[in-house]
């Protein structure tokens, strides 16, 4: 069973035991997390939301929190002589699926 979620402004496909990463969500590490925005329950039988399903659920645990990649930022002006550089790590949680609910 698979169940696509939002949090953060994104969508995710998550399956029970997943491991994955969204924004940074408030907790800290083995704190359990609901997802109540469940767009689709998919498995034998797939239940597409208009636009959440009603009563699914997602619960998630909290495994890490802590920061994604650098990524470097680069700014210049041709022929100026102006060059800038800089670096930005996005906070993050990585999460584990406890289980789902259609």
């Amino acid at each position: 069973m698979y169940a696509v979620i939002k949090t953060g402004g994104k969508q995710y496909k998550v399956s029970e035991g997943d491991l994955f990463k969204v924004e940074k969500l408030e907790g800290t590490v083995g704190d359990s997390i609901e997802f109540d925005e469940v767009l689709m329950v998919g498995g034998a039988e797939v239940k597409i939301g208009t636009p959440l399903v009603p009563g699914a659920k997602v619960n998630a645990q909290i495994v890490e929190q802590g920061k994604d990649k650098k990524v470097l930022v680069f700014h210049s002006k041709k022929r100026k002589g102006y060059r800038k550089i800089y670096g930005h790590r996005q906070p993050l949680t990585r999460l584990k699926v406890t289980g789902i609910q259609a």
